[in-house]
C-alpha cells in the first residue's frame, strides 16, 4: 500500500514563488511507486488547495483559472488519524479527500518556514520532514542563531539588533552603528531570505536608505559589518542530531559587479524555460577553496546543524573574508530553495534518494516522539467545582 505523502508548499510569504518552485521540483522527482503525492497548496492568504495541476509550475502562471479546478481542503485530525477534506462541506457524498501519512513541507520564508508551520502539524500530531519547530524557528531568527552559535564558540559576525520601534530615534540607530563598526555594512531583515531586503550601507544617507528598506520587510533588522572582500561559500548538511553528513560545498559566482546576490540572480538568472529554484544560480561546484577551508567548512557546517537540532536537509552559508582568511557562518536555511539537491548529486546522492533519506528522517523521529509521555492520568477534573470558578495555579 502506497504512502500518503502531503507536500505543502507556497504560503504568506515573501519567497512564496520560490517555495512553488522547490515543491515541483520535489514531487517530479518523487518516488510514484511508494509515495501518494497529494499536493498542497497556501495561497498567500493562508488557504490550503489541493489537485493533480498543483504538481505543474506552468499551471501557476494563472493562479485564479487554477484554483478553479482545484479543491480548497482543511487538515482535521479524527480517529487517531489526520485526513484532508473538503473545506466546503457537501450534503451528499464524502467530504474526505485523503487519508495522510506524513506531511512533506517545502515552504521558504516567514509564517511557513519559521516553525509555525511546522508547530500546526506537531499539533496534529503529523509526522512532516525538516527541523522542528524551535530548530525552525532559530534557524529563520537571524540574531537569535547569532547568540546560540556564537555562545558555543561558533564563528559569526558582530551585529546590531534594532526594531520597528527604534525609527523614530534613526540618528541614534545611526550612531550606534557608525560608532560599533563604521562603513560599509550589510543591513538585513531578522527573518528573511532569497536576498529580500538586504542592502549595502556605504554612508550615513545609504544606510539610512537601506535601513528604511529593510523594515518594509520586517519589524526587526539586523546591522553587521560588511567584509568588503568577501567569497561566499554554502554547504549543505543531511540527517539529525544523531548522525549528520555534509555535502560538497559550493561557491555562489555573481552575475555582474553587484555586492549582494540578487533575488533575480538566484531564481532567474535569464535562463530559458522558466526558473529552476536556486538550480538556476551560477556557481562553482566544488567550490574553489583550499583543502583546509574545505575540511573546516565542512565539519562546521555538520557541528552547527547538530548543536542547532535540525532534521533534513538544511543549507548552511558561510563567508570567507579573503583579507584575513577566517570564516565566518553567515546564516542557517532550514529548508533552502530546490532543497540543495545540486549539491548532494556530486557526492552521488541522487534527488529521489535525498528526498527518501529525508522522509525516513521524519519517520524516525516521529517514533522516538511516540515513545516520550506528554500526558498522565490524573483525577484533579474529577473533584469538580472545589476549585472555584478561577481553580488553583501555583
Amino acid at each position: 500500500m502506497k504512502i500518503n505523502l502531503a507536500v505543502i508548499f507556497g504560503g504568506r510569504s515573501v519567497e512564496h514563488e520560490v517555495s512553488v518552485i522547490s515543491a515541483v521540483q520535489a514531487m517530479a522527482s518523487m518516488d510514484k511507486e511508494k509515495y501518494n503525492i497529494i499536493p498542497v497548496y497556501m495561497t498567500k492568504k493562508s488557504e490550503f488547495w489541493t489537485g493533480e495541476k498543483l504538481m505543474d509550475i506552468n499551471s501557476f502562471k494563472d493562479i485564479p483559472a487554477l484554483l478553479k479546478e482545484c479543491t480548497e481542503c482543511v487538515f482535521v485530525r479524527s480517529e487517531g488519524k489526520v485526513q484532508l477534506i473538503r473545506q466546503k462541506i457537501k450534503k451528499f457524498g464524502s467530504n474526505l479527500i485523503s487519508d495522510v501519512d506524513i506531511a512533506f513541507p517545502i515552504v521558504h520564508g516567514t509564517n511557513v518556514e519559521d516553525g509555525a508551520l511546522q508547530g500546526y502539524l506537531q499539533t496534529l500530531d503529523l509526522p512532516y520532514v525538516g527541523c522542528d519547530v524551535l530548530a525552525s524557528a532559530v534557524g529563520m531568527d537571524k540574531f537569535v542563531m547569532k547568540i546560540l552559535l556564537k555562545d558555543a564558540g561558533f564563528p559569526v559576525l558582530d551585529c546590531c539588533r534594532f526594531s520597528s520601534f527604534d525609527l523614530g530615534k534613526i540618528d541614534d540607530m545611526v550612531a550606534q552603528v557608525e560608532s560599533k563598526f563604521g562603513y560599509p555594512v550589510i543591513v538585513k531583515p531578522i527573518n528573511l531570505g532569497s536576498s529580500v531586503g538586504i542592502s549595502k550601507g556605504k554612508d550615513r544617507d545609504s544606510l539610512i536608505k537601506s535601513i528604511e528598506e529593510a523594515f518594509e520587510f520586517a519589524d526587526r533588522i539586523l546591522i553587521e559589518p560588511c567584509v568588503t572582500n568577501l567569497k561566499e561559500i554554502n554547504c549543505s548538511v543531511l540527517g539529525d542530531s544523531e548522525a549528520a553528513e555534509a555535502s560538497v560545498c559550493e561557491e555562489p559566482v555573481q552575475a555582474s559587479d553587484d555586492d549582494i546576490l540578487s533575488y533575480e540572480q538566484k531564481y532567474v538568472g535569464g535562463g530559458k524555460g522558466g526558473s529552476k529554484g536556486m538550480a538556476t544560480l551560477k556557481r562553482k561546484i566544488p567550490a574553489d577553496i583550499t583543502p583546509e577551508q574545505d575540511e573546516f567548512i565542512r565539519k562546521t557546517a555538520v557541528d552547527a546543524f547538530r548543536y542547532l537540532g535540525c532534521n533534513g536537509v538544511t543549507r548552511i552559508d558561510f563567508m570567507i573574508d579573503m583579507d584575513s582568511d577566517k570564516v565566518y557562518i553567515n546564516e542557517i536555511n532550514t529548508i533552502p530553495g530546490s532543497l540543495a539537491f545540486y549539491l548532494w548529486e556530486p557526492k552521488g546522492v541522487k534527488y529521489r534518494e535525498l528526498l527518501e533519506r529525508m522522509i525516513q528522517l521524519a519517520m524516525k523521529r516521529h517514533r522516538q516522539s511516540s515513545k516520550i509521555n506528554y500526558t498522565f492520568d490524573t483525577n484533579i477534573l474529577s473533584m469538580g467545582g472545589s476549585f472555584g470558578s478561577k481553580g488553583s495555579k501555583r
